[in-house]
């Protein structure tokens, strides 16, 4: 969430700024600015009532005993006029801003200066690639038709007992999911991530909190009876940790990773590019999150770049790294680069993980503050990435190690697998 101070003291450079996603911000700005406008006034108006009230109410009790009881009585009516009138200011207050907090979470974050200008994904820019495509042989299948060959994955059995979109991991298919999962929190933690196990589920503040409330309200799986949702993405119950949190300098940096389902209600759509593991309602995925300092949260960033670089040269798969524009960026982002594996078997890349720098937007919105050498309340930056989403890596190692002998299972994870090929 944008800060207040910053909308009014701002308010054409972010105009100018979010034209990079393709929004007119000003009728929203101008909203939330006459909106402060009035709850200040309304404030203002509440506070000179209610210290009327009191020193009316003094001035009762010093006449009543001084004798002069029908002058105190007087009195009297005028505070029960002013404490009506305190009550009707009060609700003003609680609902305008309440408006006014709706139309600041209606503000996407400003997006960084190197993010380019653009509205589709055909706009992101290549900042990197790396990794030789393999030749595959004559016949060489997608994964979904590997998956049914070798036995591994069961998207009709997910069908029966779910619906589409929930995958059903058999033998070593499953035995190299969990492998995944291991070498993945493995490589987080020797790289100074403190694991973390947190909820599947999270409260509405948490979704709030983030930024995925309102903006992906949609896209959550809902449970109203108990007031809950099912997590779209370990960043929210991870970040969440720091809701309410004073930090202090010394805290920094402040590195977690936590292995999660993830659940999300994509929109249907059909085709070879949403088939298989391509685009799932309930997948696996490993996070990283990062709290930190302002002056030093683009280094970070740059940092985790590398650790998804190392993790995918170790799994040899060839991938590249975007910058996203302006109408690609997440809400909630400053900076996002997305990482994609090559898929051989499809001939197209598929997204296998984000890595976004958020600044201020999310500790805003949480409330996360760290008290500055001069002991003032700042807000952190947060961060964080996949490190990494399995499905997609899943369908990378599948296509693209496939032989007329079998799949190869990558080198570095035979270790965690007990096995060196699925035939």
């Amino acid at each position: 969430m944008l800060q207040l101070q910053a909308i009014r003291e701002q308010k054409d450079a972010i105009i100018k700024a979010l034209k990079k996603r393709k929004i007119d911000a000003k009728p929203l700005l101008e909203s939330v600015i006459t909106l402060d406008e009035k709850r200040k006034a309304i404030q203002t108006k509440l506070d000179n009532t209610l210290a009327e009230g009191n020193k009316l109410s003094k001035e009762i009790g010093m006449l009543f005993k001084s004798g002069k009881a029908e002058l105190a009585n007087t009195l009297k009516e005028k505070t029960g006029e002013l404490k009506e009138l305190s009550k009707s200011l009060g609700e003003d207050l609680a609902a305008t801003a309440e408006e006014l907090k709706a139309t600041l979470y209606q503000i996407p974050n400003i997006p960084q200066e190197s993010v380019p200008a653009g509205s589709t994904e055909e706009d992101n820019e290549e900042v990197f690639a790396e990794g030789e495509i393999p030749k595959l042989a004559e016949g060489a299948l997608p994964h979904w038709e590997l998956a049914k060959k070798y036995d591994i994955i069961d998207f009709e059995l997910g069908v029966k007992i779910a619906g589409a979109g929930f995958p059903v991991y058999k033998g070593k298919g499953a035995r190299l999911q969990r492998a995944l999962i291991s070498y993945f929190l493995d490589k987080n933690t020797a790289a100074g991530y403190t694991e973390m196990q947190v909820p599947h589920v999270t409260n509405e503040a948490s979704g709030y909190g983030t930024g995925q409330l309102p903006d992906k309200e949609g896209q959550m799986y809902y449970m109203p009876e108990d007031d809950l949702y099912l997590i779209p993405t370990g960043e929210v119950p991870v970040t969440n940790i720091f809701r309410d949190t004073i930090l202090n300098e010394k805290d920094f940096p402040i590195k977690y990773t936590s292995y999660t389902p993830c659940f999300r209600r994509e929109a249907g759509s059909y085709g070879a590019h949403v088939r298989g593991l391509n685009r799932l309602h309930q997948f696996d995925k490993v996070e990283i999150v990062r709290v930190e300092h302002p002056s030093k949260s683009y280094e970070a960033l740059e940092g985790m770049v590398d650790h998804v670089k190392d993790i995918l040269r170790e799994l040899k798969l060839p991938y590249r790294i975007l910058r996203l524009c302006g109408g690609d960026l997440g809400f909630t982002a400053a900076l996002t680069y997305d990482f994609e594996v090559f898929s051989t078997a499809q001939d197209r890349w598929l997204e296998i993980s984000s890595v976004s720098n958020f600044e201020t937007f999310q500790a805003n919105r949480l409330k996360l503050r760290y008290k500055d050498e001069n002991g003032k309340k700042q807000l952190a930056h947060t961060l964080n990435g996949s490190s990494l989403a399995l499905p997609r890596v899943l369908a990378g190692i599948l296509e693209n190690y496939q032989t007329k002998d079998g799949i190869k299972i990558p080198d570095v994870l035979v270790p965690y697998c007990g096995f060196d090929i699925i035939d």
